[in-house]
């Protein structure tokens, strides 16, 4: 039996920059890696890559006058709300500036006490000694400056009320925020409203047309295609990052033809079947700072077919402690090999399943991906993982 299973490696390649040839990169990458850290290439490998230097390699770009004018184009309007919008120096804020160069006048409904992915807008004790009910109650800015604003956030030190209000206002546009946990509240203010929610962007759009809103955008209908030669993507401005402090980097729309090109030049250059993924943010929370990562709209925007579906595991836990609580040692480890090998192809909603994971493989590697090549300065937009398929079984 092999004594180690699941191995993963943070690859390092040359820095990306637009135009490069991202898929004889990562190849080129990978191949050398093995070479210096003797390895081999095996059948079910996974290559997975970062989707930043997807989209810098295909050069997926917009200015913030190209999204401006596109929110101009389509909305129309002296006076937009700005519902459910994260609070992100990096992922929001340069997009609520191009918000701001498009209208007169911005009210900001934000989510109390957190936004969707877990960033607190006010301590949550001072609901609690003010007698707040988050699920009914709006508290007004005016409210909010006089018993909230000395937030500060717990990992960054800054309060995103203050950041906001000065972005809008350093674009000439009026800026007022009001919180609120009900979407509709924002028809109090005006009836033109861009809602900035991930995950639950449908639901929110149909909430406000339904309660009466002339004109609803959702940041997907943002940027889905090109204003005077930008980039553009399937998701919108969903998923976007600042570039500069006039440009933003779009989520990548060529993923599957990349992954489908690695796959076919690393089996050229290797005879392995290799499977391969664009990963964004990984899909886990910090227990600490109460942030859930997933801030794209997807963990992974293209895959290859072999990375479809989700694990079917048993518990070898579960067994150990049931089926074989009288075996030990070698005659334990036998019968679990074959409990392992005679498993059901399907084993969903049975006993044996109980504790593992019920995710998709795009999503778990995604996530192990995300913690392996970080945000920051370790040079690895691309991770190897071998031997995620294999189990105890495996010889």
């Amino acid at each position: 039996m092999r004594d180690v299973g699941t191995i993963v490696r943070g690859i390092r390649t040359p820095i990306i920059k637009e135009g490069d040839d991202l898929a004889t990169i990562v190849c080129d990458s990978v191949i050398k890696a093995s070479k210096s850290e003797h390895f081999e290439f095996e059948d079910r490998d996974i290559i997975a890559i970062t989707e930043a230097v997807v989209g810098i390699s295909e050069g997926n770009f917009a200015t913030l006058d190209q999204i401006a004018k596109d929110i101009r184009n389509k909305l129309n309007s002296d006076h937009i709300g700005i519902v459910f919008p994260i609070l992100s120096r990096n992922r929001f804020a340069v997009l609520l500036s191009a918000m701001a160069r498009s209208t007169k006048k911005i009210t900001l409904l934000s989510s109390y006490p957190s936004d969707e992915v877990g960033n607190d807008i006010l301590y949550r004790e001072d609901l609690v000694k003010n007698g707040v009910n988050p699920s009914v109650d709006v508290i007004s800015e005016k409210e909010y400056k006089e018993k909230y604003s000395h937030f500060k956030h717990l990992f960054t030190g800054v309060n995103m009320y203050e950041v906001y209000k000065d972005l809008v206002e350093k674009e000439g546009c009026e800026f007022e925020m009001v919180f609120s946990n009900r979407p509709e509240t924002i028809l109090d203010y005006t009836k033109t409203v861009i809602n900035c929610d991930i995950h639950t962007r449908k639901e929110t759009k149909e909430k406000l047309l339904k309660a009466g809103a002339d004109k609803v955008l959702m940041m997907s209908e943002i940027l889905n295609e090109s204003v005077d030669g930008s980039g553009y993507s399937p998701y919108g401005l969903l998923g976007s990052n600042r570039s500069t402090e006039e440009r933003v980097k779009l989520f990548p729309r060529t993923g599957s033809a990349l992954v489908n090109k690695v796959q076919a030049l690393m089996k050229e250059r290797t005879g392995k079947n290799i499977e391969v993924m664009v990963y964004g943010d990984g899909a886990f929370k910090d227990p600490v700072g109460k942030i859930w990562e997933l801030a794209d709209p997807v963990v992974s925007p293209a895959y290859t077919e072999g990375l479809e579906g989700s694990p079917n595991e048993i518990k070898l836990k579960y067994f150990s402690e049931n089926k074989f609580k009288d075996l030990k040692g070698k005659e334990l480890q036998e019968a679990m090999k074959e409990e392992i090998r005679a498993k059901d192809k399907e084993l969903k909603g049975t006993m044996a399943t109980q504790g593992t994971t019920p995710r998709r493989y795009t999503d778990l590697l995604g996530s192990l991906c995300d913690l392996t090549s970080g945000s920051g300065d370790k040079g690895t937009p691309v991770v190897l993982i071998q031997r995620y398929f294999t189990n105890y079984s495996n010889d």
